[in-house]
Parts: structure tokens; sequence; C-alpha cells
């Protein structure tokens, strides 16, 4: 995968340079390592527009096996690219999605903070309006500090914070919400007040340690997902708790835990079934389903079933459409 050799004991680095190659030399690497490419010039032009290190990203799908890490005799350059191109479709659906709940919680807390402690600078960057607990003080004036910063750097570039600066002296919170990263607003809902945490779990109907749970995890796919990262196989930090979802779907387990929806891309799924509305989820599930579809057209060398379990999604994963 990587020609770099560590030599650890020695605390020696031994790094073979990589040098610049043409894509006439790119694709004789493909084809030594055993990848069919049936029309040179078509794989070319997606190998300059795509990047040769970007879509050889995939290629771990296609290996024989880890020690010999050819690619499996017959798989075309179509196969590879077309991996590549559903995980880019999987990005964008899930962006979309995700985006959908940043906004719906942005929303809610502006409502339901402005409502209860005022919507001024001095209520919504007053310690006194949070969670009433000396350990978490540090953190509470860490991030009203990173708050005041977002709002600095980037309250005059969008209309209508500057709007506000302009004419009123003062950004509300309903409106400071637009420059606020999706990660900064999921660590203010854990520094609230628990009424107020109840309030806005209540709204997305999960408790409030789910919701506080499955916070960071939206804005690190968001991230990923903005970014072009590999999604597919993504595995989070944290670990989602057990839904009904888990067993009405009969995953399987191991080791008294379930194999799949707990820290893989299904996790992220059974996370927007409960915090989406059911048609926007519904919505999703039908085009990541379609992408699935046209991705197995292409596949000739492996199965979907090898892509879905890398995802982490369970054969019937498209059954939790119809659940409550």
């Amino acid at each position: 995968m990587i020609c770099d050799i560590m030599v650890m004991q020695n605390k020696v680095a031994i790094v073979k340079d990589k040098t610049f190659k043409s894509l006439d030399e790119q694709i004789a690497i493909l084809r030594t390592k055993g990848l069919t490419i049936n029309d040179e010039e078509l794989t070319k032009d997606i190998l300059l527009r795509e990047n040769y290190f970007f879509l050889t990203g995939y290629r771990f799908l296609f290996m024989r096996s880890l020690n010999d890490r050819r690619f499996i005799e017959g798989t075309k350059f179509e196969e590879l690219y077309a991996m590549f191109v559903f995980d880019r479709q999987l990005r964008n659906i899930l962006f979309k999605n995700i985006l959908v709940v940043e906004n719906n919680l942005k929303s809610i807390m502006s409502y339901v903070l402005s409502k209860n402690h005022g919507f001024k600078e001095k209520n919504y960057l007053n310690p006194n309006n949070f969670v009433h607990d000396s350990s978490k003080n540090k953190q509470i004036n860490d991030l009203i500090h990173k708050m005041k910063r977002q709002i600095s750097i980037n309250g005059k570039q969008h209309s209508a914070t500057s709007h506000y600066l302009t004419n009123y002296g003062y950004i509300p919170l309903w409106v400071v919400v637009k420059v606020l990263s999706f990660g900064i607003v999921g660590e203010l809902y854990t520094i609230l007040q628990k009424e107020d945490q109840k309030e806005v779990a209540e709204v997305f109907k999960v408790e409030i340690d789910s919701l506080e749970e499955y916070l960071p995890i939206l804005a690190n796919y968001r991230n990923l997902c903005a970014h072009e990262d590999i999604c597919y196989l993504n595995r989070s930090q944290a670990v989602i708790g057990n839904t009904l979802y888990h067993n009405l779907l009969n995953i399987p387990k191991m080791d008294g835990e379930y194999i799949y929806g707990k820290d893989d891309l299904f996790a992220l799924i059974i996370i927007l079934k409960r915090v989406l509305k059911r048609d926007d989820f519904s919505m999703m599930l039908n085009e990541l389903s379609y992408e699935l579809d046209i991705l197995e057209g292409k596949l000739t060398t492996i199965p979907i079933e090898k892509i879905l379990d890398q995802m982490g999604f369970p054969v019937n994963y498209r059954d939790i459409g119809r659940m409550i």
C-alpha cells in the first residue's frame, strides 16, 4: 500500500521517494498490478481529472488478499472508477441530509435559548445561562471564546449578520447561528441547562443522552463529506448506543455486540433515521438504494455484499425505511 519502510527499533526511517508519473506510466503501473484497462484514452482522461492517488484509494476492495495486493483476476478499471463515483454520490447524499439536521438544530436551539434566556450577546454569551456545574466551567468559558471568535471572523462576511451589526449594533442568536460551525453548536448543546436540552431533544423525539451522542458524529461526517474523504468505510471514534433498529433488523452479534450499526456508516443511517423527518429519511434511503443498485450493475469481480459489509450495512438495510 505504501512503500515507506519504518525501522522503529533504531528510530530510522527509510523512505523511497515518490516521483512524478505520466498518465502512460500510471496506466502501466495499474496493469502490472493486474488491472484490466480496455480504453486507454478514457482511462487517461479519468486519471487526469480525478487523480490517480484518489482513485486507487478504492483498490483494496479489489485486491486478492492482504498479502497479495494485486487486483483480483479480471478486475476492470471501470469497476474501480464505479466505486469511486459511488462514494462521491454517497457523500453528496449524506452531506445534504446532514445539512438539514444542522439547520434544524441551529433553528431549534436559537428559538429555545432566545425564548428562555434572551437573544442578545449578553444573553447567549453569558456563562450564567448555561449548566450550573463547576466541572464544566472551563468548557463553558472555552466555548464562549470560540463563539466570540467565529462571530468576529465570520460576522461581517454574511449579509444577515452584517445587517444587524450595522443597523442594530448586535446580532440576535437566531442570526448568529448562521456563522457558527456545526461542531460549535453541537458542543453548545452539551453545556445547556437540562431543561433547555430536554426541550431541544423533544423536538427531535430523542433522548438527551442520545442527541448529545449523535451530534459530534454528525459533525464529523459533515466535515468528511465536505472535504471529499473516502466515506463508505469510515469508522467514527464514538460508538452509538443500541437502538430498536438493531434488534428489528436482526443484526447479528459478536462477543455480545452488534456487528453493524455501532461505529460504521450504518450507525450514521440509524442516527439520521432518528433525527430526520420521516419523508426526508425515506427520500435519502431511496437515493442510497438507487446508487447501490447502479454500483451492483457495474461490478463483475466482487459482489455488492462485500461493499455493504465494508459500509456496515446489513443486507436487509432497506427495511429500516419501513420502521417507525
